[in-house]
């Protein structure tokens, strides 16, 4: 996807090297790229390690949990965080969302 959109990577600042469960081997991770990102009136930006792979999703993790102080409720699968000081909650994508 980082090639595919011309996205302008830069130096990983601590390169490491990735197992995958097939037969590619180690993969050395020494790129990131910064995304813009919605989901619905929300947007941000996040900090990826680029690496090889075959999807097209983001996906949001402790770092970026942390990073925005949000909390999960794990029965209902959202996310709420407070930014620019309005409350924020993230919703699951419905099925017929879901492509």
């Amino acid at each position: 996807m980082v090639d595919k959109l011309n996205l302008p990577t830069v130096r990983h600042p601590r390169p490491y090297k990735l197992q995958w469960s097939n037969e590619c081997g180690k993969i050395k991770v020494d790129k990131q790229v910064l995304v813009s990102f919605s989901i619905g009136k929300y947007c941000d930006e996040i900090l990826c390690d680029v690496v090889p792979m075959h999807a097209g999703h983001i996906l949001l993790g402790r770092p970026w949990e942390l990073d925005r102080k949000a909390k999960k409720n794990r029965f209902t699968n959202r996310y709420s965080f407070v930014m620019n000081n309005k409350p924020v909650t993230l919703v699951p994508l419905t099925p017929e969302q879901n492509i």
